[in-house]
């Protein structure tokens, strides 16, 4: 150690900001899911770069945990994967004016179809002289992407035409679930009814499915009658929740991001003292402040508020506002022993502090949390089982228990 003033300055340094990501931990939540909708299949949602956690090291890791299928919501997020080596099968969702549909069938993307698309994927299957595969979509009331039911008619009639060309086949059905999180609520029933409509009128207009898909991640836990021939899961892949009165471990998921840096800076202050921007916080006796190398410019929400963070063996709140590189911790006491390079976890590993937790300091939701991590922190990758050529296949010890649901009421049998 050398002296800076009377601060300890630390001569060899921990990485400055890191996100670990633990494929193994992605491993055993794809597994974990699938035991639980089998005989439905799976499909992982590795868009928005695999929800922060890297969209290669994501889809890896859930092909090895026994997903059936990759989705990702925009084309261009499917042909990295695809060059990347990703052979899974694979679907885009979401689309633009300037979707490259002909690249996508080149690859053997599979492509959702919410209306005006159809005759676009339909005229670039014809100049490629290769049929595309589609998966209509029908908005059962989320409001968002998705073929009206009053539209839904004439878009199964628009794809049965096509499909008699030889310019596509009709691969699934597919809608999307509002409010599945909350499990009580009467509008996942009404959007159930919605869609079992849906594929009845596809089938009477001649098309015949081999995938029926509706359960996100809270469907897939929280309704076995969701479930149909597949399930698409996002969150809870990364070992997040989707239920505010259920956490990770109750679902048997295990984290697969930490957030963590190191101390920039410790100083003593005395009451009073006011704390970053606006000076929205101020001490109210003498204390030691950290001073941690992270702000909105790595994805930290500006919005939190008392946010937990672990250092050593102790859990502090920020104080005052998140700025743009860097937020402050108050260590409750002027005598410390936390110094200049200590570790700081903001959340995952053995922190005790989960992504949900930040969540809640900044009024929004741990998908956010964990998505909006940015790319002045770097990803490493460290496979708590060494790698995934060692146990690519395994997956036998699950955190649920089989045909009862995670929140431990008895599940439809299948």
């Amino acid at each position: 150690m050398s002296t800076i003033s009377g601060t300890a300055v630390p001569e060899v340094h921990a990485p400055e900001r890191a996100a670990i990501i633990d494929p193994a931990a992605i491993r055993h939540n794809v597994a974990t899911i699938a035991a639980y909708v089998r005989p439905a299949k799976v499909m992982v949602a590795v868009k928005a770069d695999g929800y922060g956690h890297g969209a290669v090291t994501a889809a890896r890791a859930a092909v090895d945990g026994g997903a059936d299928w990759i989705g990702v919501a925009h084309v261009t997020e499917a042909l990295q994967l695809r060059e990347a080596g990703i052979e899974a099968p694979m679907l885009a969702w979401l689309h633009t004016a300037r979707t490259d549909f002909a690249e996508a069938i080149t690859q053997d993307v599979d492509l959702g179809i919410s209306g005006w698309e159809i005759d676009e994927v339909a005229a670039a299957a014809e100049q490629l002289q290769t049929p595309a595969h589609v998966h209509l979509k029908i908005d059962t009331g989320l409001g968002r992407n998705g073929c009206t039911p009053e539209r839904w008619p004439e878009l199964v009639a628009r794809a049965v035409e096509h499909q008699d060309r030889g310019l596509m086949s009709v691969v699934g059905l597919f809608t999307h679930l509002a409010v599945a999180d909350e499990p009580d609520r009467r509008e996942t029933d009404e959007q159930l009814e919605a869609y079992r409509w849906a594929v009845e009128t596809a089938e009477e207009a001649g098309l015949s499915v081999s995938l029926r898909h509706v359960a996100n991640t809270p469907g897939a836990l929280s309704r076995p009658d969701a479930h149909f021939d597949m399930v698409r899961v996002g969150v809870g892949v990364y070992g997040q929740s989707p239920f505010a009165d259920r956490s990770a471990e109750d679902l048997g998921l295990e984290p697969a991001m930490e957030l963590r840096t190191t101390v920039a800076n410790v100083k003593q202050v005395p009451a009073g003292q006011g704390i970053s921007y606006g000076l929205t916080h101020r001490v109210d006796r003498p204390t030691s402040l950290a001073l941690i190398p992270m702000g909105y410019g790595d994805g930290v929400p500006r919005i939190a508020v008392h946010a937990p963070v672990r250092i050593g063996e102790r859990t502090y709140q920020s104080a005052g506002r998140v700025a743009m590189d860097q937020f402050v911790v108050d260590l409750e006491d002027v005598d410390t022993d936390v110094a200049v390079g200590d570790e700081v976890v903001l959340f995952g590993g053995d922190s005790g502090i989960s992504a949900a937790d930040w969540g809640a300091a900044a009024q929004t939701i741990n998908y956010e949390i964990i998505t909006r991590i940015g790319s002045r922190v770097p990803r490493q990758v460290i496979d708590s089982e060494r790698g995934p050529a060692d146990d690519a296949s395994t997956g036998t010890t699950l955190g649920m228990t089989l045909g009862t649901t995670p929140g431990g009421t008895q599940g439809a049998a299948r």
